[in-house]
């Protein structure tokens, strides 16, 4: 008599539901962090935009006329993100808004002359900071 060698569908049946919880875990926390990885683009552009335009007014002693391509503080073009300027001679802010078709929509970041940095929308299950750039769906910094 020959014995038979191989798996039973029982068998087989338990790997995949165990295989399904994992996956059930695993995959929610892995996008989480690959978005965390994304909104990381709008808080360095948003930090060295900031520089820039501190240098551009010890130049010229006023933020009119900044971001422009051919200043030294030109407006980033980034992959997950869109960045805008508001200017006026003494003051002055950079707002970073995300691209939907990117997975980085309803984020909105912005900086000032002051170096306040405000989270002022996030998508849904997420909370909002107005105190510092959100990088968590709990709010946190």
């Amino acid at each position: 008599m020959k014995a038979h060698t191989g798996f039973t569908l029982i068998e087989l049946m338990i790997v995949v539901v165990i295989v399904s919880i994992l996956a059930a875990v695993a995959l929610p926390a892995y996008n989480d962090y690959v978005l965390r990885g994304k909104l990381a683009e709008a808080h360095g552009e948003l930090a060295a935009m900031r520089t820039k335009l501190e240098t551009y007014f010890l130049d010229n002693r006023t933020y009119v006329g900044a971001c422009q391509s051919n200043t030294v503080a030109p407006l980033p073009t980034g992959r997950y993100f869109d960045y805008a300027c508001a200017l006026t001679a003494t003051t002055y802010t950079v707002t970073a808004t995300g691209k939907a078709a990117e997975g980085t929509g309803g984020f909105t970041y912005t900086i000032n002359e002051k170096n306040e940095r405000k989270t002022t929308s996030v998508p849904d299950g997420w909370t909002t900071n107005a105190t510092c750039w959100v990088t968590r769906k709990g709010g946190t910094c």
